[in-house]
């Protein structure tokens, strides 16, 4: 399974024509529910647009990153396969999102193809730089371009907070995890926030998931 999705990588990042000049440095920092309430008005591949609340019923498990991040992205990704593989039949009421801190690149096609290739319930969001600076400050993520100097424009890499932040059936922050927690653990914490939501399923609301 693994060499097929390695496989699957090495087809979509040569598209992409991307060289990584230096190693990004990545922050996982603490997040409370209090501090938190996330916003966002992005596009999914096929240029729909997608809000906080174009998921309720479901739960969201949300990171930031992008697609030629050399390690916590493609971690991070693995990490959301094991969580809802281990969610079993409770898998339907979550929602994993992807959102790309670097849109310039990360072009609408390869971002899908980048996300199916982890699991295909993955949804990858991008938008303008206004629309996702607007959206990680309300995550209160950090994100910045790093290029080293004389390197050509389109090559650079980026700096950027890591971390899964768990969104509840409404669309409010519930928790983040750490970017390396273990996805049975993970699991475990979501399927009991799920176990003690009583909305109404996403079903009976409308919403069918996007894909």
């Amino acid at each position: 399974m693994l060499c097929a999705l390695c496989l699957a990588l090495c087809g979509v990042l040569p598209a992409m024509g991307q060289t990584v000049s230096t190693v990004p440095k990545h922050t996982d920092e603490p997040a409370e529910a209090a501090d938190l309430v996330p916003r966002y008005l992005l596009q999914d591949p096929r240029g729909r647009v997608v809000t906080q609340e174009s998921f309720r019923g479901r739960f969201q498990l949300i990171a930031f990153g992008f697609i030629s991040c050399p390690d916590v992205c493609p971690t991070t990704l693995l990490g959301f396969r094991n969580i809802i593989e281990a969610l079993g039949d409770k898998a339907g009421r979550l929602q994993p999102l992807f959102i790309t801190v670097d849109p310039e690149r990360d072009s609408a096609s390869v971002l899908r193809e980048y996300t199916a290739a982890f699991h295909p319930a993955i949804l990858g969001l991008r938008g303008s730089p206004e629309l996702l600076q607007r959206a990680a400050e309300s995550f209160r993520v950090r994100y910045e371009k790093v290029r080293e100097p004389g390197a050509a424009p389109d090559i650079y890499t980026m700096d950027h907070s890591t971390g899964m932040y768990l969104l509840d059936s409404e669309g409010r922050f519930l928790v983040k995890f750490a970017s390396t927690a273990p996805a049975p653990d993970v699991a475990a914490r979501i399927g009991a926030l799920m176990d003690a939501d009583h909305s109404p399923p996403p079903g009976r609301r409308g919403n069918a998931p996007l894909r």
